[in-house]
C-alpha cells in the first residue's frame, strides 16, 4: 500500500483489514490526517475551475495560507498573459514564475500584509470591463490583508486581533470585526475592482463555508454591520482604543451590502471544504477496514467543551457499540475556541487532545489525532498532536499533571514532552480542523 502524504504505509490483510485487526493506530491515524489534506490540495483542486482567457487582461490576487501554492497551480495551467501578487503566511510561500508572491505574519498581522493589501487595492482599480481579476482566497487571509481603515493604526489593528484571538471568539465573529476596521476586507476588494469581471476561488477555512466569512470577504457582499461588530466586542468584554470605538460608534466603515452594483460581476466558487477532506479521510478508513463516522464538518465551541462530548461519543462505541461498533473511526471537522486563561502553549487542536484525554482517562482501544490542515496548530510549529490509551500513565511517569497543564492551556508542552507531536510543516493549504478518534 502506498504512503500517504509522506507518512508510513500501512498494510492490509487478505480480508480487507488490518491483519488480525493489529492496528498500528498513529500510522493509521496520521494516514487519514494526509488523506483529508491531500482532498484540499491546491494542484487538484485549482485548474478545473480555471475560467476562459479574458479580452483583456489576466490578474491574479490572493490571501490566505493556500494562496501561494494556488497561484501556481494557476501559472501551471494558464496559457495566456498573466500577472498579479499573492500574500501567505511567513514559510507558506512557493516560487511562481509570473505571479509575484509576499509572505506576512499570521495571526497577529503586521506591515508586510498591510503593504500588500494597499498594492492590491491600487492595481484592481486600474482594470476595465474588459480584464478579469482571478482572486484566490483561503484561511487565515483576513489577518494577512492588514490593512487599517482611515484613522486606525496598524498597532491598534494588531491589538484588536491579540484580543480576539484570546478571547474565545469564533471566527465568524472575529471576522465580523476585521471587516468593519479593513480598508480591503468585507467586499471592499471587489468595490475597487469594478467594473472588471471577478472571480473568487476559495478554499475554505470556516464552518459552513459562507464565503463573506473566508479571509473575511474580500470579495463578497458584507451583511454584517458596524453595530454588530460593536456588540461581539462588548459582549467578550474587549477594550476598544477611542479610534477604534469612534470609528464604529461612526458607521463611517460601514461595508458594501449584497445587491451592490459592484457585485453585478462577481461570482464565487468554494473549491475545496473541511467536508471533502472529511469524506476522503473517511474513504480512507473504509478501505483499511475500519468503519468511518463523520460526526460534522462544522463543529465549533470551546475545544475542552467540544473533548467532552466526543469522548462520551467514543465510550458509547466501545460500551455499546452505538452510535458506531469497533473498529471505529469517529471523524470531524470545523473550529474549536479556546479562551485562554494560562501561561502554556499549544493550539485549539492541542488544547483539545489533551481534554480528550483527560476524558477519556486511559480507556482501553482508544487513540485519536487532532490536527490543523494547515500544518499549524495555532501560532506553534507542529500541526497537532496524538493520543493513546497510555498517554496518561506516561505522562505521569514523566512527572506531567495533565489536568494542571490543560489549566494553562499548555498542552503543546504536554506533548512535546511524550514525543507525541504532529510536525508536518506548512500544508500550504487549510480546510480547518481534523479530528479523528480510533475505537478498536
Amino acid at each position: 500500500m502506498e504512503s500517504i502524504g509522506g507518512f508510513p504505509p500501512l498494510e492490509k490483510g487478505e480480508q480487507g483489514g488490518f491483519r488480525g485487526m493489529n492496528i498500528d493506530p498513529r500510522a493509521f491515524l496520521e494516514s487519514l490526517f494526509a488523506a483529508a489534506v491531500r482532498a484540499a490540495d491546491p494542484a487538484a483542486c485549482v485548474p478545473r475551475h480555471l475560467p476562459c482567457a479574458p479580452k483583456g487582461r489576466t490578474l491574479v490576487i490572493g490571501a490566505g495560507k493556500a494562496a501561494a501554492a494556488m497561484a501556481r497551480a494557476v501559472e501551471d495551467h494558464w496559457p495566456g498573459e498573466l500577472s498579479g501578487l499573492v500574500v501567505t503566511r511567513y514559510g507558506h510561500g512557493v516560487p511562481c514564475r509570473r505571479i509575484e508572491v509576499i509572505e506576512a505574519a499570521h495571526p497577529v498581522p503586521d506591515e508586510a500584509g498591510q503593504i500588500a493589501a494597499a498594492r492590491m487595492l491600487a492595481v484592481v482599480r486600474e482594470l476595465t470591463s474588459d480584464d478579469l481579476v482571478l482572486a484566490l482566497v483561503s484561511g487565515g487571509g483576513s489577518a494577512l490583508m492588514a490593512l487599517p481603515f482611515d484613522g486606525i493604526t496598524l498597532a491598534e489593528k494588531q491589538q484588536m486581533n491579540r484580543a480576539l484571538l484570546e478571547s474565545g471568539a469564533s471566527i465568524s465573529e472575529m471576522n465580523c470585526v476585521r471587516k468593519h476596521l479593513s480598508a480591503i476586507k468585507g467586499g471592499r476588494l471587489a468595490a475597487a475592482a469594478w467594473p472588471a469581471r471577478l472571480l473568487t476561488l476559495a478554499i475554505s477555512d470556516v464552518p459552513g463555508d459562507d464565503p463573506a466569512v473566508i479571509a473575511s470577504g474580500p470579495t463578497v457582499a458584507d451583511p454584517t454591520t458596524c453595530a454588530d461588530a460593536l456588540a461581539i466586542l462588548a459582549g467578550y468584554r474587549i477594550a476598544l482604543p477611542p479610534p477604534v470605538e469612534d470609528l464604529l460608534r461612526s458607521g463611517l466603515s460601514e461595508t458594501p451590502k449584497p445587491g451592490d452594483v459592484c457585485f453585478a460581476h462577481c461570482e464565487t466558487r468554494i473549491i475545496a471544504t473541511a467536508q471533502g477532506a472529511l469524506a476522503a479521510a473517511a474513504e480512507a478508513a473504509r478501505a483499511a477496514g475500519v468503519t468511518p463516522l463523520i460526526l460534522g464538518d462544522a463543529i465549533e465551541g470551546e475545544a475542552r467543551e467540544v473533548a467532552k462530548v466526543m469522548a462520551g461519543l467514543a465510550k458509547s462505541c466501545a460500551r455499546h457499540g452505538v452510535p458506531a461498533r469497533p473498529p471505529c473511526v469517529l471523524i470531524s471537522g470545523g473550529e474549536t475556541t479556546v479562551t485562554v486563561r494560562g501561561k502554556g502553549r499549544g493550539g485549539r487542536n492541542a488544547e483539545f487532545l489533551l481534554a480528550l484525554a483527560v476524558a477519556l482517562d486511559g480507556a482501553a482501544g482508544m487513540h485519536a489525532i487532532a490536527c490543523d490542515t494547515d500544518g499549524i496548530d495555532g501560532t506553534e510549529d507542529n500541526a497537532g498532536a496524538w493520543l493513546s490509551a497510555d498517554t496518561l500513565a506516561r505522562g505521569r511517569a514523566a512527572g506531567l499533571d495533565a489536568q494542571a497543564c490543560l489549566g494553562d492551556n499548555d498542552g503543546y508542552g504536554f506533548f512535546s514532552a511524550l514525543g507525541d507531536l504532529v510536525v508536518t510543516g506548512p500544508t500550504r493549504t487549510n480546510v480547518n480542523d481534523f479530528r479523528a478518534i480510533l475505537i478498536v
